[in-house]
């Protein structure tokens, strides 16, 4: 299983697709698409240069989504990561700043959601495995058992020492909610230092629409229907210079005993998150901060997520219930248009 990816909603990139219909009436001098689909943090990410001639910059953006890979997958032996974990209860293990500053960044997120969004949750992704060959339903002794190795208080982060040490031997962390959110934040500080306006970056369903199009105008993005196949939208964001990140209880799933289990897991449980969330997508100016408020908000639902992100100026979400209701903050009401006959704005 690659915890490093939190499996996010496909998300559509309208602009995409009608940039490739009509690619050809284009011609090179006006513009030219520089693009890159390869795989990496445990998914398949794209990214798409609109107005740069390089494919060097290609190399070096996927580059630096391996060595983030590198330093923070649990799947790699001797990542940061998964040393951090190997010495639970022995040993604080001292790392990067980069990997300090993002763990020490995600429990703050822990402590804004209430523990909605927990890093410390790997024993209980790993018993689950939802998404590998091993998904299974546990046994309720067993999960009660891994959540005894969980709690994001329990990570003691040194600032000092620039280290991380986990209290209980047989914790272990997972960045899964928020490490692909960091990359894409890192590939847009790339662009902007190659003086890049105008780019996509698509991580596994992790989206930056870095600028505007290069006509000028906003990206319109496509929300998933969570009842439909790929590809079809419920809705459409209008954006410009920001981060889309959705999380679903769709994407990757198991069915047993005619019951679903989903990705999402209530850290109170050690259950798949059950309420009336279907999706919940985020849009703000960072995707660190979207990557996890995506899961903090699906886990606390739509009365308490809402009040989440309306404490948080510049961050906006929509919600998608399942009983095909959607609820939108404010700060993306002008944003969104419904295409769907089958869903109703609430508000």
């Amino acid at each position: 299983m690659i915890h490093f990816m939190k499996c996010k909603t496909k998300i559509i990139i309208l602009s995409f697709l009608f940039i490739f219909i009509c690619s050809g009436c284009i011609s090179d001098k006006e513009e030219k698409i520089y693009e890159r689909t390869d795989y990496a943090l445990g998914t398949i990410n794209k990214i798409k240069i609109f107005d740069h001639d390089s494919k060097e910059l290609l190399d070096i953006l996927f580059e630096r989504l391996n060595d983030i890979e590198n330093k923070m997958s649990v799947n790699i032996e001797n990542s940061e990561i998964s040393n951090i974990n190997n010495n639970a209860g022995d040993t604080p293990i001292k790392v990067s700043e980069e990997t300090f500053k993002l763990v020490k960044k995600a429990v703050n997120f822990c402590e804004l959601s209430g523990g909605a969004f927990d890093i410390s949750l790997g024993p209980v992704i790993k018993l689950w495995g939802i998404g590998t060959e091993n998904q299974r339903v546990p046994d309720k002794s067993e999960i009660t058992k891994a959540l005894q190795l969980t709690g994001y208080k329990k990570i003691i982060i040194d600032s000092e020492n620039q280290s991380i040490f986990l209290k209980d031997k047989g914790m272990a962390l997972d960045l899964g909610g928020i490490a692909k959110g960091h990359a894409a934040d890192e590939i847009k500080r790339i662009l902007e230092e190659n003086n890049v306006r105008s780019a996509i970056i698509d991580l596994g369903g992790n989206i930056i629409a870095h600028g505007k199009k290069t006509d000028g105008t906003e990206w319109k993005v496509g929300i998933q229907d969570p009842y439909s196949e790929r590809n079809d939208y419920l809705g459409i964001l209008s954006v410009s210079d920001s981060t889309i990140v959705t999380s679903g209880a769709y994407e990757r799933f198991f069915i047993e005993n005619n019951v679903r289990y989903h990705h999402i897991f209530d850290g109170k449980t050690g259950y798949p998150c059950d309420n009336e969330v279907m999706s919940v997508t985020i849009v703000s100016d960072i995707s660190e901060d979207a990557d996890a408020l995506s899961t903090a908000c699906f886990v606390l639902g739509v009365e308490e997520g809402m009040k989440l992100i309306d404490s948080l100026p510049g961050t906006g979400c929509i919600f998608v219930t399942k009983d095909n209701k959607i609820y939108i903050s404010n700060e993306l009401k002008d944003k969104f248009q419904l295409t769907s006959g089958l869903f109703t704005v609430i508000g």
